[in-house]
């Protein structure tokens, strides 16, 4: 394989630790720098609208202070019927999360976008997935909280984890989406913005 070195660097803007480990998987060198941003939902937004919008938002912010890379931002949202279910932060908010998705369907909106302001470039997209939460009881939800305490994941649940076994099955095209960030349309951003996972590699190296 012909291997090149990047023209442009490239920059994870999240602080999301899931975020950068789904991104080592292309293999591609990266840093990462942590936006500032208020990610209140706006007044009549919708869950999947206040995902992309916060995606954007986020690599538009560190795309401006480093102009010449190539930015990917990323958002998730989960949506219960039309309300957004966010981070729980504390072991109370996440059990009322997980009461209230018990028996229910939800859907995760993971929002990736890429942006470079040096060259103009700038795309977004959006993988849905649909979780069927099974009907949990008040001890499988304490159980698995006291284990996993997945406090700062939307939703209260880490799919790739014990969380799994909180679920009766998922729906998604872009595996990863579930996690944090989509990789395949993630893939799709960067080819599009000039940057080909497969034709520039971590450290120059084909292995």
């Amino acid at each position: 394989m012909n291997v090149t070195l990047p023209s442009r660097p490239l920059i994870l803007g999240s602080s999301s630790r899931y975020r950068r480990e789904l991104l080592e998987r292309l293999r591609m060198p990266f840093e990462v720098f942590a936006p500032d941003l208020d990610e209140s939902t706006r007044p009549g937004e919708a869950p999947v609208q206040l995902a992309a919008r916060l995606a954007m938002a986020k690599a538009q912010a560190v795309a401006k202070q480093f102009p010449r890379a190539i930015v990917i931002g990323s958002d998730q949202v989960a949506d219960l019927n039309g309300q957004a279910i966010g981070k729980p932060g504390t072991h109370a908010r996440a059990v009322e999360q997980l009461s209230a998705m018990s028996g229910q369907s939800v859907v995760f909106h993971t929002a990736v976008a890429v942006v470079c302001a040096e060259s103009g470039f700038s795309a977004g997209d959006i993988a849905p997935v649909r979780v069927q939460f099974r009907s949990l009881s008040a001890v499988e939800i304490e159980n698995y909280l006291n284990a996993e305490q997945p406090y700062d994941c939307a939703g209260s649940a880490k799919s790739e984890g014990l969380g799994i076994a909180l679920l009766a099955s998922i729906e998604s095209d872009d595996p990863s989406a579930l996690i944090g960030l989509p990789l395949i349309r993630t893939s799709q951003l960067l080819r599009q913005a000039g940057l080909d996972p497969l034709l520039v590699l971590k450290n120059g190296s084909s292995a």
